[in-house]
């Protein structure tokens, strides 16, 4: 175990012969498996059973097994690679966190809530704790662009995904606009945790307001159609849970478990971060609450809920969390939120149970209403999952495997029919109908673990492209299974409008076109870019085809649906139109001769005039302003390096 000195080291003194092992044993010890002393001209068995003492068989060297050795070439690669990457890293890092050249040096970050919302809203990795992982590769026409971070799910520009970029236009990459390290479509929460305990006017935090508030803000809910896409709460056993909070708040010296407030909290604040016709479709004018408060409630509560029984009301505030979270464009925090939900699905035993085979009307029974509000819980949580491990790569709680996919009862057959009632309609479907058909998530998640887990990474061309083609047949038999009003169309343009265009049907067909963009992307990876094979490229280049046509019906129907969409859910659309403009620029790059190049050059400008206007609807605070003029930034910039591609490939033309 230690290394031992050199001979040069050694004094005479200590240069002493150590015992010498026996090299090998005669052939009778060695047959018995007893030590043998070796001894000439007979060992000492041998001796003493007067036998013939010979050492005549046949030894042979086992050799080491190289099967399991590491390949040089690819442990090489693999060092080149990390090193390049930590590389990259720390360059961003010193380029972030020095000095600037003008104006005074910037004052330190402080921990209260009147800190900067940009130190507080964006996170630089550091050399020491990089935030990037080269797990998750992204790839178009099979150049590696860079990678997807964990963290934030954005691509990560490697050196030859900049050079690439720089090459096709002929222009430097702005960091200011184009920066790797912040995600265009995530923000970090701007408020501090300890804000509410420092704050002196908040007498006690667990607190809970006014009864009156939390009832009226209820009724508004079970009788508008949020109750329908977002079931995270049963009109019946939330009463329940309001009495439960409230007669223990006004006993004396006891309180409700706190899971039971953290319920309450939680539905504040969802009902704080819903505010559309949607949520109060009569207009009539609700007490105000403060929904980031509330959200900094439960999190100081969330201590005890995790160390008490888990509980029904302890789910519903978790997943009510996580969607405020999700629609406040908060990914990381939703991620953490619905990990959290998971785990007390498996616990329950909500992702296993049994779907009722009755509706909601038919449930008289206290413990079957709870195992039905159970299941609505784990749809809203799967689907929640399904939509954050897409868009940060992180990989997925809620498997095939682990989980009873079953779908509810009659769900495909009343789904299109709730889908008539348009987002500022007075009625009210008789069955939850999710935000997304759940029939998408379940086609989300194969796709997830077919093509984009960590095993997928390793599959080879044929694999991969069969893995392409039957979950493209199965996204088909799907909208084939879609009535002839609701069927989204392969290729959407404005020749062909959609005649009953409402919120849902917006949902649904941009799921739809970003399961065909996933899918298809993923034939980026083949090995056959690169030596060009003639059989295997036609199948590649037309998956990657059309993958880059779901992303010009995404945006195409985007722009004719603007009308509309709700106000305030800017950071919950931001995704689809994000993904579909970065396949779209990649594509640009990649053939910027080709007359289609102008086109989606086009496309690009009317999206970035649309993203502007659905920024301007958007309520958001002064904390959020450097953030949407960060989104806005990243859209102009690909703009921008799009139409130097196109220029510069025209030049070199007419040249």
């Amino acid at each position: 175990m230690y290394p031992s000195p050199t001979s040069a080291d050694r004094s005479e003194d200590d240069a002493t012969p150590f015992k010498k092992r026996t090299a090998r044993a005669c052939d009778s010890c060695y047959k018995r498996k007893i030590k043998c002393d070796a001894a000439v001209p007979q060992c000492n068995w041998c001796s003493h059973h007067s036998i013939p003492c010979t050492f005549d068989r046949v030894i042979r060297r086992k050799r080491k097994d190289r099967s399991n050795a590491i390949n040089p070439q690819k442990s090489d690669l693999l060092a080149e690679r990390i090193e390049r990457i930590e590389k990259l890293l720390t360059d961003s890092f010193l380029r972030e966190n020095s000095p600037r050249e003008t104006g005074p040096r910037e004052p330190p970050v402080s921990s209260g809530p009147s800190a900067s919302p940009l130190s507080l809203s964006t996170s630089t990795p550091s050399p020491g704790n990089p935030s990037v992982s080269s797990s998750v590769p992204l790839h178009f026409a099979g150049r590696e662009f860079g990678v997807v971070s964990l963290i934030t799910g954005i691509p990560f520009l490697l050196p030859e995904g900049r050079q690439w970029v720089e090459s096709r236009t002929g222009q430097k990459i702005s960091f200011d606009k184009l920066s790797p390290t912040k995600p265009p479509w995530e923000k970090q929460r701007a408020l501090s945790s300890n804000a509410l305990l420092t704050n002196p006017q908040s007498r006690n935090v667990f607190e809970l307001p006014d009864r009156q508030t939390v009832e009226e803000r209820f009724d508004a809910y079970r009788s508008s159609l949020m109750q329908r896409v977002f079931p995270v709460l049963h009109c019946t056993l939330f009463i329940d849970t309001i009495n439960a909070a409230y007669q223990s708040a006004y006993s004396s010296g006891h309180f409700a478990p706190a899971s039971v407030r953290a319920c309450v909290f939680a539905f504040l604040a969802f009902s704080a971060h819903i505010q559309n016709p949607c949520f109060n479709p009569s207009g009539k004018d609700l007490p105000s609450v403060d929904g980031e408060e509330n959200i900094m409630k439960v999190q100081h509560l969330l201590p005890q809920i995790l160390q008490e029984t888990t509980s029904r009301e302890g789910l519903e505030a978790m997943t009510m969390i996580a969607l405020c979270e999700l629609v406040a464009g908060n990914l990381q925090s939703a991620n953490y939120y619905g990990a959290v939900a998971a785990r007390m699905i498996f616990t329950l035993g909500s992702h296993a149970i049994p779907c009722p085979q009755t509706g909601l009307e038919q449930l008289t029974d206290y413990q079957a209403r709870v195992q039905y509000q159970l299941r609505n819980l784990f749809w809203v949580c799967y689907t929640i999952e399904k939509d954050v491990c897409l868009r940060t790569g992180q990989p997925q709680i809620f498997t095939e495997e682990s989980c009873d996919l079953t779908l509810p009862y009659g769900y495909v057959e009343r789904l299109y029919s709730s889908m008539e009632y348009h987002h500022r309609s007075m009625k009210i479907p008789d069955s939850p109908v999710f935000p997304v058909d759940l029939r998408l998530s379940i086609i989300k998640s194969r796709a997830h673990s077919a093509l984009y887990s960590f095993r997928s990474l390793k599959k080879t061309d044929a694999e991969l492209l069969k893995e392409i083609r039957e979950l493209d047949d199965e996204l088909e038999r799907w909208r084939m299974s879609v009535p002839q009003e609701w069927r989204p169309t392969l290729s959407f343009s404005h020749e062909t409008p959609d005649p009953n265009v409402s919120m849902h049907s917006v949902m649904l067909r941009l799921n739809y076109h970003l399961c065909m963009t996933i899918i298809h992307q993923a034939s980026s990876r083949c090995k056959a870019w690169g030596n060009r094979q003639s059989g295997m490229m036609d199948g590649v280049s037309s998956s990657l085809a059309l993958s880059v046509e779901a992303s010009r019906s995404t945006l195409l129907y985007l722009e004719a649906a603007e009308h509309v969409l709700v106000d305030g859910i800017f950071w919950t659309l931001i995704f689809y139109p994000m993904s579909a403009v970065l396949a779209i620029f990649c594509n640009i790059l990649q053939n910027p001769s080709d007359p289609q190049a102008t086109k989606d050059l086009g496309l690009l400008k009317t999206t970035t005039s649309m993203m502007e206007r659905m920024i301007l609807k958007q309520p958001y605070s002064i904390t959020e302003i450097v953030h949407v003029k960060l989104v806005a930034d990243f859209v102009i910039e690909l703009y921008r390096l799009a139409n130097c591609a196109i220029e510069k490939a025209w030049n070199e033309r007419s040249a």
